[in-house]
């Protein structure tokens, strides 16, 4: 399992900015982001080189945000690898909220993804032999 941070934005000019801003001035270095909007808000996710921390700075300037639990895997680069795996976590049950890629190692993709079924995901992913990060 890996850890996420979800801050809750306005949907107004300047805010994703402005929250990367707040990370930098305390030295906090992004490892992945992604970004789900509505007309009035977004939710950023992102990963950092310390969340600790970085959920201190941005509720420090101000932004709502919470942790979050996602598994992370390691896809090998091939076509159709996270296919097979999608495709056998549905089998099981298992329903994907969101996934995202993140940074990788040369020749695999990274996937965190999110479930409330963490425990059957992470049996199966095992079984299949899938690199659990």
């Amino acid at each position: 399992m890996i850890n996420q941070i979800a801050v809750f934005l306005e949907n107004r000019k300047g805010r994703v900015g402005e929250c990367c801003k707040a990370l930098k001035e305390a030295g906090i270095n992004l490892c992945s982001m992604s970004i789900a909007d509505t007309r009035d808000f977004g939710i950023l996710r992102l990963m950092t080189d310390n969340n600790d921390e970085a959920v201190k700075t941005l509720k420090a300037a101000g932004f709502m945000c919470s942790t979050v639990q996602l598994i992370a895997i390691e896809v090998p680069d091939r076509p159709g690898a996270l296919a097979d795996i999608l495709i056998a976590l549905d089998a099981a049950g298992v329903n994907i909220e969101y996934l995202y890629s993140f940074a990788n190692a040369a020749g695999k993709a990274h996937i965190g993804f999110k479930t409330e079924n963490k425990d059957v995901a992470c049996d199966l992913l095992k079984k299949m032999n899938v690199k659990i990060i």
